[in-house]
């Protein structure tokens, strides 16, 4: 079991890999394109989140799905670089880490971001495309039957460190991407305890 985070304990190179992660994951796409294309403040409609979800309820499809691909992309961007750059597959893991903490607490938004179902998926595809594709499968299928984004994400995201340890056999992407399922999970607390309630708000639902 401890082999699943050895990586997390990979020193100076390590660290770098983290805050280069941390760096990449914090550019709130949403926000930007948002801004750019003349639209309000992301953070005063809808959910209030960052995410392209959010991005949606502006009516601006394209803009939404720029914003998918941008959160997604930070997240191989930095598993691919820091891989390259930094010394391998340690400092790819931390920088994945990174990546999401960036993503979900960015410095530049007070800590308040999204909830960082892009950009696992963008930190799966540079890890292990193969799970990556499952992931966006299960999502699909998910999403399709019941109508819930959150629930498919909950769904998904809970399969992939399964899939990397039983069928991969790969404990250290195992290990951290079970951590950014723990973290995925409680950044959907909210949309869990609707869910449960039965008040979760399904996909094409307008508010």
């Amino acid at each position: 079991m401890a082999e699943a985070f050895d990586w997390a304990f990979s020193g100076p190179m390590g660290l770098a890999a983290l805050v280069l992660g941390y760096l990449l994951g914090s550019i709130p796409f949403g926000i930007i394109l948002t801004r750019l294309s003349g639209g309000p403040d992301l953070r005063t409609i809808g959910s209030g989140n960052i995410g392209a979800t959010n991005v949606l309820r502006t009516g601006n499809k394209k803009l939404a799905a720029l914003t998918l691909i941008g959160d997604m992309l930070k997240g191989t961007a930095a598993v691919l670089l820091a891989g390259w750059l930094l010394g391998g597959k340690s400092a790819a893991l931390a920088a994945g880490l990174g990546a999401f903490l960036g993503h979900l607490f960015p410095v530049w938004l007070r800590f308040k971001g999204g909830k960082g179902v892009a950009t696992f998926l963008g930190i799966l595809i540079g890890l292990k495309a193969s799970i990556a594709l499952i992931f966006a499968a299960v999502w699909i299928s998910i999403a399709y039957l019941t109508r819930y984004s959150s629930l498919s994400a909950l769904i998904a995201s809970l399969l992939t460190p399964l899939l990397l340890w039983f069928w991969i056999r790969d404990p250290q992407a195992a290990g951290l991407m079970a951590i950014l399922t723990l973290l995925l999970w409680f950044m959907h607390r909210e949309n869990i305890a609707r869910l449960l309630a039965g008040r979760e708000g399904k996909i094409g639902q307008k508010d």
